[in-house]
């Protein structure tokens, strides 16, 4: 099960909403070996595709680094999908290699960049197994969905 703080789904919702028609990723880092998603890094989604996020190598190695500083490991790995449901599609599955993180994605389909209705599902990714989990968000967000 993966445990958030509503904080942390408001902003990644607001940033899918923001990146949209592309889609968004980013992750949010915690304290090594405690599965508690703390700090949010928003990421560029250097494919800017609506169909496909990569994230830039060299902000990817700023961000590792950056994590290994602050004794943080990447929990949640997120990103959107503009136009259909979330889940992983073969290309996220294939690039998912962080055994521990959860991979979190965002649907807009249905309202775009606009405020309303998306989905959000959890997903834990092994050796290209998928298994969906239990998403619990706790405590409220300030901000208006």
């Amino acid at each position: 099960m993966l445990e958030i703080a509503a904080e942390l789904v408001a902003a990644m919702v607001a940033h899918a909403r923001a990146d949209h028609p592309d889609e968004a990723c980013g992750v949010i880092a915690g304290p090594i070996g405690g599965d508690r998603p703390e700090r949010f890094i928003p990421m560029v989604n250097a494919a800017r595709s609506p169909t496909f996020y990569e994230f830039d190598s060299l902000d990817l190695l700023r961000l590792y680094r950056d994590m290994d500083d602050h004794d943080e490991e990447p929990v949640v790995i997120y990103h959107s999908h503009t136009a259909t449901e979330a889940y992983p599609s073969r290309t996220d599955v294939s690039y998912a290699s962080e055994p521990h993180a959860h991979y979190v994605l965002v649907s807009t389909r249905e309202t775009g960049s606009d405020e309303g209705p998306y989905e959000l599902r959890s997903y834990r990714i092994v050796e290209g197994q998928i298994t969906e989990e239990e998403v619990r968000v706790v405590g409220q967000s300030s901000r208006t969905e």
